[in-house]
C-alpha cells in the first residue's frame, strides 16, 4: 500500500481569511491567527495541535512552561513532526488515525453471509453491504442514514477530497454521533459479537445528549494559543482525572482493539481528551469503513476535559450544553468567575482558569472562544435536526482589567440585561393574553431577537466595565441602546395598528426608565 497525502506536508487545515495549510506550515509561522471550518472542526484541529505539542514537549511545571515560550514550542513541534513523519500519511500501511484491521472484520462478515446466501440477488445484497459507506455531506462527524432527510443542497452526498477526508476523520474521533450508523452484525476487533442493531456510544467531546459546550482562551496567533493552553506535568497530576497521565499519542502506537489493556490505558490518559479514538475507521476508495472504537463515560460518570464548563457543587455533576438560542457569550460570567475571583461560582471551566492566570503576565489581550454543536438524541441515535445547529462566539478581553471590580460590574450589567429579557418575555406574553391567544412562543421569539441585537454591542460592554468616568459614559450610552433593543423587539412582535392593538400595545410596552436613567456605578 503506497504512502500518500502526508498531513505534515499537504495543505488540509483551514485557516480563516487564508486557506488551507499543512501541519509544518502552522508550526513554522505565528502569522496564522484563527482556525477555519465549523466550530467542532475548529475544536478537533486545535485538540490535534495540542496533542502534537504535548507529545513534543510537556513542561514539568509553570516555570518550565514560562521558559518554553512560543518559539521554542514551535521548534520542538517541528522536530517532533520530522521524527514521526511516516505516521502522518492518510493512506498507506499505517494510515493516520485508522485501523487497517477493520477490513478483516468486514471480510469475515462478508464471507459468512455469502455462504448462507442462496440466490444471486441475496449475494448482490451481501456484496453491497461489504462496500465502504459514503461520507454524505462531510461536515457533520457522522455518516448519512438510509432515509436521510435533505433540507438543502448542502446536505447532498458528494465525493470528498483528501483534505476533507482528513478533517472528517479527525472530527469523528471526538465528536462522533451515537447510534446505529456503524458497521454491525460482525465480530469487533476485541472479539465481541455485535448484532445487526448494535448502537455505538457518542464521542466523548460531544456527549450522549445535546452536545457539550467547549471553551478556550485564545491569543492573537494560533501558536501563542497552543502555548497558552499547554498543560504541564504538574497540572495533569494535580487535576487527578487521568490515571495514565499524559499518555502516548495514537499515531505513535494505536491500540490493538477497543477494549484491551492498551485501549484501557489510553482511555484514562489526558491524550484521550485530545484524540479520543471513539471510532475505528479505514478509508477505502471513495468511502469509509466505520466501526465503534473506544467507548467513554459521560460527564456524570467521570469524564473530564479542561475545556468543559462543569458544576460539581451538587450530587450529580452538571455540564454546560450547546444552546443555539443562548449564545456562549452570555455564559461569560460563569466562564471567568473562577479565574478572576478565585472562588467557585457553580459552573467553572478549569482550562480557562489555567490559561487566564498565565495570560495576565504574558499577553495584553486574549479572547474567550466557545463553541460546539447541538444535536438531538432519540433512543441513543443522535442527529442534527429542527433547531439544532453549530454555535460559537468570541469575546476579547484586556488582561490588565480582569480584576474583581471589573468582574462585579460585568455581573451587574448581565443581571440587568437578563432582567430586560425577562420583562420583555412577560410583556409580549401578556399582550397576546389580552386577545386570548397563547403568546409563549412569540414571546420566546421576541427575547431571541433581543439577545441577537444585544450581541452587536456586547464586546463594547465588556470593554467598558471599568470604574473610569469614560467607561461610565459608555455604559450609560450602551444601556440606552439595550433599552431600545427591548422596545424594538416588542414592537416587532406586538403590532399596533387597530384600536384594540394600540390599547394592548400601550398597556404592555415595557418601561425601562429606571434601567436607562439610574446612576451607573
Amino acid at each position: 500500500m503506497e504512502n500518500k497525502f502526508n498531513l505534515i506536508d499537504e495543505p488540509w487545515i483551514p485557516i480563516a481569511d487564508y486557506g488551507l495549510i499543512s501541519l509544518r506550515d502552522i508550526f513554522s509561522n505565528n502569522k496564522y491567527r484563527e482556525l477555519g471550518g465549523n466550530p467542532i472542526q475548529k475544536i478537533a484541529i486545535f485538540k490535534l495541535l495540542l496533542a502534537i505539542s504535548q507529545a513534543a514537549v510537556t513542561p514539568s511545571d509553570e516555570e518550565a512552561w514560562q521558559a518554553l515560550g512560543t518559539e521554542k514550542l514551535a521548534h520542538r513541534c517541528l522536530t517532533y513532526l520530522e521524527k514521526w513523519h511516516d505516521k502522518f500519511y492518510l493512506y498507506g500501511e499505517r494510515p493516520f488515525l485508522q485501523m487497517p484491521k477493520v477490513l478483516e472484520s468486514i471480510d469475515e462478515r462478508t464471507e459468512k453471509k455469502l455462504k448462507s446466501a442462496k440466490t444471486p440477488a441475496q449475494k448482490r445484497k451481501v456484496m453491497a453491504t461489504a462496500a465502504p459507506k459514503a461520507f454524505g455531506a462531510g461536515f457533520y462527524p457522522d455518516l448519512p442514514s438510509d432515509n436521510n432527510t435533505l433540507l438543502s443542497h448542502t446536505l447532498i452526498e458528494r465525493d470528498l477530497q483528501d483534505h476533507e477526508k482528513a478533517l472528517f476523520i479527525l472530527t469523528l474521533m471526538n465528536f462522533s454521533f451515537g447510534g446505529k450508523r456503524i458497521e454491525a452484525d460482525l465480530i469487533s476487533l476485541a472479539g465481541q459479537k455485535l448484532g445487526n442493531r448494535h448502537s455505538a456510544k457518542a464521542g466523548p467531546s460531544l456527549g450522549g445528549f445535546w452536545g457539550y459546550l467547549h471553551s478556550f482562551v485564545m491569543a492573537e496567533g494560533i501558536l501563542s494559543s497552543l502555548w497558552l493552553n499547554l498543560l504541564t506535568e504538574q497540572e495533569i497530576k494535580r487535576m487527578g482525572y487521568w490515571t495514565s497521565g499524559l499518555g502516548d499519542p495514537p499515531w505513535e502506537s494505536m491500540p490493538a482493539d477497543e477494549a484491551g489493556p492498551d485501549a484501557e490505558k489510553y482511555k484514562n490518559s489526558y491524550m484521550a481528551t485530545l484524540i479520543a479514538l471513539s471510532r475505528f475507521v479505514l478509508l477505502k476508495g471513495a468511502g469509509i469503513y466505520y466501526l465503534e472504537g473506544i467507548a467513554y463515560p459521560n460527564v456524570r460518570d467521570g469524564w473530564f476535559e479542561p475545556s468543559l464548563t462543569l458544576d460539581k457543587s451538587g450530587k450529580d455533576i452538571r455540564v454546560k450544553y450547546v444552546d443555539p438560542e443562548k449564545k456562549p457569550w452570555r455564559e461569560l460570567e460563569s466562564l471567568l468567575g473562577l479565574a478572576i475571583t478565585g472562588q467557585s461560582t457553580g459552573f467553572e471551566c478549569q482550562g480557562i482558569k489555567i490559561a487566564l492566570e498565565r495570560a495576565r503576565d504574558n499577553f495584553s489581550i486574549v479572547s474567550v472562544w466557545s463553541g460546539g454543536l447541538r444535536a438531538s438524541s432519540n433512543s441513543g441515535d443522535q442527529s442534527v435536526k429542527q433547531s439544532d445547529d453549530f454555535v460559537e462566539s468570541k469575546v476579547w478581553l484586556e488582561t490588565a482589567v480582569l480584576k474583581q471590580a471589573w468582574f462585579d460590574q460585568l455581573k451587574l450589567e448581565m443581571e440587568a440585561l437578563n432582567s430586560l429579557s425577562a420583562v420583555l418575555y412577560a410583556r409580549v406574553n401578556r399582550y397576546f393574553s389580552d386577545f386570548t391567544v397563547d403568546g409563549k412562543n412569540i414571546a420566546k421569539m421576541a427575547t431571541n431577537m433581543f439577545w441577537h441585537l444585544c450581541e452587536r454591542d456586547f464586546q463594547q460592554l465588556v470593554q467598558n466595565c471599568e470604574a473610569t468616568d469614560e467607561a461610565k459614559k459608555q455604559r450609560q450610552r450602551l444601556r440606552r441602546q439595550f433599552a431600545n433593543y427591548q422596545h424594538e423587539s416588542f414592537d416587532c412582535f406586538c403590532p399596533s395598528q387597530t384600536a384594540r392593538q394600540i390599547d394592548a400595545w400601550a398597556r404592555n410596552r415595557p418601561s425601562n426608565y429606571s434601567y436607562v436613567f439610574q446612576e451607573v456605578s
